[in-house]
């Protein structure tokens, strides 16, 4: 009988086994029904041959489902408790069944008065042995029902087995929405019994991080000290509220924590991370066993180091935020050898945001040119406008007001006195930051002298480390100020030249452009790089090629050649990108830079380095179709550009060859985005994101793989000859007007000519035409294909290029080594001109 087998399968053989039994025997009517419930529903029990019968079936199931709810309805206090806890003894959750009670069970202890220890003991003592983490939780949460109606006498009698359910739930995989409301209830539970006592495992007996904070426990256990631990643990979103923080630091300032909290920020920063070989899997997600790993936080301890974040920077104050940008750059940013923490990340960010010093709004401006992930760049604009926000500023002002100086004097430097010699961090163009040592006979030298190694081993050491940060505020810039080109801003003179022109950093970016000035007149006049504007102007903006003429524009980069201008980013030769008829009659999508085969990998890299966000493509659900999005226009209009897995037959990871196709727009509609006309998107945010589009293809294309033919792969042949030797692109036809500057200039000018798509050099062995789109190289007269490779070592021509341009190069080194081609050694490279010839 059911009866018995559940009496003895209750039996633990413990002074309960007495409640138990008498639970059972007070409801055996439920006992029976349960009987008959499962009876009925076993597998192969009943077999119904029509849709009658399984109907019969099924009432006669409900019928047995409305009995027991019946019966359950009609009990009092003491019989209503007996069935509690005969349902949970009666829980099966085996291969065969699953029987989980919790739909009758939560509205008997809902109403329910008058629960003993004893029983409330039964009853953790039974969900502790519930094997799945879901079931476990929320027979957890109806048992903690009853156990907070006992009093104290009560609780106390319980308090092993709440420590006990505690522990279990801190090391049980229940889901971080789930876990956060239950272990606040169970801290709430202990404290009423002992507030000094801190449940075991709500401080993590390992981490490094926790060290600090774990000492402080074990050697002088407060009741303040608890209240703050409980305290921390219970927050759970990325930005507490006003009075979770108020709390916090009058529970810090109770306890005497705030160098505790301190401390654990220092090491969650900078401290040992811990090892899944040794801890187990930090996530929910990775095999610890699989895949080794390293991690800063396990996530079961999740809650309570962001609770540390917080209460750190709110105690800290400016002290805390070098930690907090290096805890956000560990656990968020990219190779920093440890698994991403998006959430620990994000509170770091959030925390820094509310702290009003400029030293965090430095540490968020580094954030955001060092973090890529897209969920943790929307918490950086989060913060930004909220920085900006109590300030009475927009993010972007934020944003230029807060690029760090790092202590350089105007024009970039910085000067120091290493002993007898003299060191010198300068930015000497647009890309290049260098620390030069300066000797007491007058050289200079790139290197550190061994004096200066041997004396100065800390200054030296600092001085590296400035010089690397100056390179990545100045690369971070050089990105910021060429995203401005598609946002048509302008700013007031005076605000210009304080946070612009006179910048040490960014002013070695600005002196290098066209800036074009506004005076009380009206008009806008552009002015050269490295010149005064005239007159009194009263607004500024960056000159973008599409608003000025055909004329203007030639003018410009015959002056950059002329004067031999080197600009920080293609702002005079810069391709324009205007709507075609075809893309009118299409409306809302281009399919300008469509139907293009891409190395798949190359493409994914680029979209990442250009700032695009993309899924990735692979066997798996989402991963057939591709979408590349970026921001224009000061964050108010996305591109879209779709692309797919080139062929279907791929590896198990991901496609080798991708397929490009349409290229969408959208505008920002408060937090939603709206798909928009291609005829009403403004014509800055048009050139600039489809100019992004053609680097895309033309960079990763098959058609610029000089050895793609030598590979044997005959699929996407028609496409390689096609699109190899076609129509120049935007970008190509720029490429055609510097050649038309640069050439003349040259001392092989008179062995090449532009002619088409092509730049023809003459050599000794036979003419050549090199494609200005891919670099590939045909030889006349039968336009037989010439491969060469490019070397992987970087070129040092000394060949003046007014842009960097890598196409742009490649292409002129093939000029220059095909003009002497009777100096041509290699000997795969003249059996291919000998056969051609």
């Amino acid at each position: 009988m059911f009866y018995d087998a559940l009496v003895a399968a209750s039996r633990r053989n413990d002074p309960l086994d007495d409640v138990r039994s008498a639970a059972l025997h007070r409801v055996r009517w439920l006992v029976d029904l349960l009987e008959r419930q499962r009876t009925e529903s076993r597998p192969g029990a009943v077999m119904w041959q029509s849709t009658e019968e399984y109907e019969r079936y099924r009432a006669m199931c409900a019928a047995t489902q409305a009995e027991i709810d019946g019966r359950l309805a009609a009990c009092g206090d003491e019989e209503g408790r007996a069935a509690v806890l005969c349902l949970l003894l009666a829980a099966c959750f085996d291969d065969t069944y699953l029987w989980q009670y919790g739909t009758e069970i939560k509205p008997l202890i809902s109403r329910l008065r008058g629960w003993t220890p004893d029983e409330v003991t039964v009853m953790l003592l039974r969900v502790a042995e519930y094997d799945m983490g879901f079931w476990f939780a929320e027979a957890l949460g109806m048992v903690l029902k009853a156990a907070e109606g006992l009093g104290a006498d009560g609780l106390r009698a319980i308090a092993p087995w709440v420590r006990r359910a505690h522990a279990d739930l801190m090391t049980t995989d229940v889901g971080t929405s789930r876990r956060g409301p239950l272990a606040k209830r169970l801290h709430a539970l202990l404290a009423r019994v002992d507030e000094a006592h801190i449940p075991e495992g709500l401080i993590p007996a390992y981490a490094p991080w926790a060290a600090a904070l774990r000492d402080r426990a074990n050697a002088s256990p407060t009741p303040e000290l608890a209240r703050l631990v409980r305290h921390l643990a219970a927050l759970s979103g990325p930005r507490p509220a006003q009075r979770w923080r108020r709390t916090c630091i009058e529970l810090a300032d109770a306890a005497s924590a705030r160098d505790v909290m301190a401390a654990a920020l220092r090491e969650l920063a900078e401290g040992q991370a811990q090892c899944s070989r040794q801890h187990g899997s930090g996530t929910g997600w990775v095999d610890g066993d699989a895949f080794h790993h390293h991690y800063v936080v396990h996530h079961h301890d999740g809650d309570l180091a962001r609770g540390i974040v917080w209460a750190a920077a709110l105690a800290g104050g400016p002290a805390a935020v070098p930690y907090l940008a290096a805890l956000a750059l560990r656990t968020g940013g990219p190779g920093t050898g440890v698994i991403e923490d998006l959430k620990l990340a994000g509170a770091a960010i959030n925390a820094l945001a509310e702290i009003g010093d400029p030293a965090a709004l430095e540490a968020l401006w580094r954030l955001q040119t060092q973090i890529k992930h897209r969920a943790l760049r929307k918490q950086l604009d989060t913060a930004l406008v909220t920085a900006a926000g109590r300030q009475g500023i927009t993010a972007e002002q934020l944003i230029e007001r807060s690029v760090p100086g790092h202590g350089l004097a105007p024009d970039g430097s910085l000067e120091r006195d290493l002993g007898a010699h003299r060191a010198r961090v300068a930015i000497e163009d647009a890309v290049t930051v260098r620390l030069t040592f300066t000797g007491p006979d007058g050289r200079t030298s790139r290197t550190a002298p061994a004096a200066v190694k041997d004396g100065c081993p800390d200054q030296l050491k600092e001085l590296k480390a400035l010089a690397k940060e100056v390179r990545g505020t100045l690369s971070g810039e050089r990105s910021r100020i060429e995203a401005l080109m598609s946002a048509g801003r302008s700013w007031p003179y005076d605000e210009w030249c304080r946070h612009y022109r006179d910048h040490p950093v960014t002013g070695a970016l600005v002196r290098g452009l066209i800036w074009e000035f506004q005076g009380a007149d009206g008009p806008w006049r552009a002015v050269a790089p490295m010149s005064e504007p005239p007159g009194e102007p009263e607004r500024v903006r960056l000159w973008h090629p599409i608003r000025a003429s055909a004329d203007e524009i030639r003018k410009w980069r015959a002056r950059i050649v002329a004067e031999r201008l080197r600009q920080p980013f293609k702002q005079a030769f810069r391709e324009i990108y205007l709507l075609t008829p075809a893309e009118e009659e299409t409306g809302v999508y281009s399919n300008r830079f469509a139907a293009h085969i891409v190395h798949y990998r190359r493409l994914y890299a680029l979209f990442k380095e250009r700032g695009w966000q993309a899924n990735f493509l692979g066997r798996y659900d989402g991963g057939y179709e591709g979408r590349a999005r970026a921001e224009f226009g000061d964050g108010q209009w996305r591109a879209c550009f779709y692309h797919e897995p080139a062929a279907e037959d791929y590896g198990d990871y991901a496609p080798d060859h991708a397929a490009t196709d349409q290229v969408r727009f959208e505008r920002r509609d408060g937090r939603r985005w709206r798909e928009t006309p291609l005829a009403e998107v403004e014509p800055l945010v048009f050139s600039e994101a489809m100019r992004d589009v053609d680097l895309f293809v033309g960079v990763t294309s098959i058609a610029a793989d000089p050895d793609w033919t030598d590979r044997g792969e005959n699929r996407y042949a028609a496409y390689w000859r096609t699109a190899t030797f076609g129509e120049l692109t935007a970008s190509a036809e720029v490429r055609r007007e510097a050649l038309e500057r640069i050439l003349p200039r040259l001392k092989i000018a008179d062995r090449c000519s532009l002619e088409g798509r092509y730049l023809v050099v003459r050599g000794g062995l036979a003419t050549y035409k090199i494609h200005l789109g891919s670099s590939n190289i045909l030889m006349e007269p039968d336009d037989a294909y010439l491969c060469i490779v490019p070397s992987r070592r970087p070129g040092g021509g000394t060949v003046f290029l007014p842009f960097e341009d890598d196409r742009l190069s490649l292409i002129l080194s093939k000029a220059f080594l095909l003009a002497a081609d009777t100096k041509i050694t290699d000997a795969t490279i003249l059996r291919q001109i000998k056969r051609g010839a």
